[in-house]
C-alpha cells in the first residue's frame, strides 16, 4: 500500500518523533467538547500544535490544539486535545495527521471521540454511542487518492469494528461501571454547515443513529496503518429535524461538559482494563 502522508510532512514527523519520550501502546483523538479529558490526566510531555511545522491549527473553539504523551499507570498513551476538521477547509490528508503520528508512534489501539447529532429517537442528548458502523460514502474518491488506488469498500470490509477487542472491552467496561452506553451507526457528513431536515430524513431511512463531521476518515486510515479503532461519540444535541430548536456550535460544547464525568470515568476504567488483560 502507498501511504503519501509520511513523505508529505516529513518535517511535522521528523520534529514530533525528536520530541516524543516514548512509544505508545494506545492513542486518543478528543472531540468537541470532550477536550477536557486531557486535563485529568497528568502528561509527561505537551507539544503545542503551533510548535510542529505544517501541523494545521484548528480553528473551532474547544480544541486546544496541544498533543499530549501520558503514562498511566504504565499505560503509554497519546492524547490529541483537538482534531483537525474537513469542513474547515482543509485537505483530508492535513486532517489525518493524528492518526498518522498516533501510527508512527506505535499505538495498536486507537479511541476516536466525536461530539454528534442524535438521528435515533431512543438517544437524547448527554447519551453516549459506541460506534458499530459508519459510512464512508462521501469519503471513498480523497481516501482512495492517500491510501493509493485500492478498493475502499473492500478494505472497510477487513475490519468489523464490533469483532474488535477494544470495542468489546469498551462495552463491558461501560457495563460494569454503570454507564449507560448506547450501540449505533455514525454517518459522516461533510458540513460546515448543519444538515437539513430532509439530509437527516435520508440518513435515518440508510440506518443512522447519530451524525457528524469527523471520525470515519480517521478510523478507515487507522484500519490501513494497521491499528484496531473505536468511535465514541457524545450525542450533543438532536439532528435537524429531530428537534424543532436551531442548532448551534454552543449547544455542542455545553451538552459535552456536562456529560464529563461519565465519559471522563468510562476512559479511565477502559485504560485499567486495558492493563489487566496486558
Amino acid at each position: 500500500m502507498k501511504l503519501t502522508l509520511t513523505k508529505k510532512y516529513a518535517a511535522t514527523i521528523a520534529e514530533f518523533k525528536k520530541r516524543a519520550p516514548f512509544s505508545v501502546d494506545m492513542a486518543l483523538i478528543l472531540g468537541s467538547g470532550l477536550g477536557e479529558f486531557a486535563d485529568s490526566l497528568e502528561p509527561v510531555l505537551t507539544i503545542p500544535v503551533s510548535e510542529l511545522p505544517q501541523y494545521p491549527p484548528s480553528t473551532v473553539a474547544g480544541h486546544q490544539g496541544k498533543i499530549h504523551f501520558v503514562d498511566y499507570k504504565g499505560l503509554k498513551l497519546l492524547l490529541f486535545q483537538g482534531r483537525i476538521h474537513y469542513y474547515e477547509g482543509y485537505t483530508l490528508d492535513q486532517c489525518l495527521l493524528p492518526a498518522e503520528l498516533s501510527a508512527l508512534s506505535g499505538a495498536r489501539e486507537i479511541i476516536i471521540t466525536n461530539a454528534a447529532g442524535g438521528i435515533n429517537s431512543l438517544f437524547s442528548p448527554g447519551d453516549l454511542m459506541l460506534t458499530s458502523g459508519f459510512n464512508s460514502m462521501f469519503l471513498k474518491k480523497e481516501l482512495s487518492i492517500i491510501l493509493g488506488a485500492g478498493n475502499i469498500d473492500q478494505r472497510n470490509a477487513l475490519v468489523q469494528l464490533t469483532e474488535i477487542p477494544l470495542y468489546s472491552r469498551i462495552k463491558d467496561t461501560a457495563q460494569t461501571s454503570g454507564i449507560a452506553l448506547k450501540e449505533g451507526v455514525y454517518f459522516f457528513s461533510k458540513g460546515p454547515s448543519y444538515e437539513t431536515p430532509a439530509e437527516i430524513r435520508f440518513m435515518r431511512e440508510f440506518g443512522a443513529d447519530a451524525v457528524g463531521m469527523s471520525s470515519v476518515h480517521e478510523a478507515v486510515y487507522a484500519i490501513a496503518r494497521g491499528m484496531k479503532p473505536a468511535l465514541i461519540s457524545c450525542i450533543t444535541n438532536f439532528a435537524a429535524g429531530i428537534s424543532p430548536n436551531k442548532l448551534y456550535h454552543e449547544e455542542v460544547t455545553e451538552t459535552a461538559n456536562l456529560v464529563r464525568t461519565k465519559f471522563e470515568t468510562l476512559l479511565k476504567n477502559v485504560f485499567n482494563n486495558t492493563i489487566a488483560k496486558n
